[in-house]
């Protein structure tokens, strides 16, 4: 509990810096983000437990990665990440998950995640700023990647790549759990996202 109320802490943080430095009110970010307003206020309060797509979109439209939300500063020059270490931020009914490892630094940051997809399994993600690209290499099983309506099935030893900036979704196929890596090349610098409609999203 003590870890959650923590990392909860860093969030409220990093969310209420990044606002100040874009220049943003609560009512602009909640507009922008479509996130209510009362839910901001209680993030960067340090109170209430964020899914996965409420962080997303908060760091899309504030222009920088999801784990800047979460990570505190950066220490050492090498940075060595477990996957026991990280707590998922997506958990599905029947297993599946999604853990983000780290974030690169630099102007162009990518982020590293890792993802288990149970078959029949799915995440929805809604399109992201423009200029971000992610890449999937399936590690072992079989996944289908439907990206704008289009279905691409991605199995064991492939990589496949996209433009993240229409919806996305990722399902579990096949026999077994699915085990991917995915990287986020975010674009450089802070442009904010245009306000999007968003979609059905699984709550963490």
């Amino acid at each position: 509990m003590a870890e959650t109320a923590a990392a909860l802490r860093t969030v409220a943080y990093n969310v209420r810096a990044a606002r100040v430095r874009a220049g943003l009110s609560l009512e602009e970010l909640s507009r922008r983000a479509q996130v209510s307003k009362g839910a901001l206020v209680g993030l960067e309060k340090a109170q209430g437990n964020p899914n996965l797509a409420t962080l997303v979109r908060l760091a899309d439209t504030l222009g920088i990665s999801v784990s800047a939300l979460m990570q505190g500063p950066a220490e050492g020059r090498v940075r060595v990440v477990s996957a026991a270490a990280v707590a998922p931020l997506w958990s599905g009914e029947h297993g599946s998950e999604a853990r983000l490892m780290l974030t690169t630094t630099g102007p162009a940051p990518v982020e590293v995640w890792r993802w288990k997809l149970e078959p029949g399994e799915e995440y929805p993600s809604h399109p992201h700023q423009a200029g971000v690209v992610e890449t999937l290499s399936v590690t072992r099983g079989r996944m289908v990647l439907t990206v704008d309506g289009t279905e691409h099935t991605v199995e064991a030893g492939q990589t496949a790549t996209f433009d993240g900036d229409t919806a996305h979704v990722y399902r579990g196929t096949g026999d077994g759990p699915c085990h991917v890596i995915m990287t986020v090349h975010l674009p450089p610098g802070p442009t904010p996202a245009p306000t999007r409609p968003e979609g059905p999203a699984p709550t963490a």
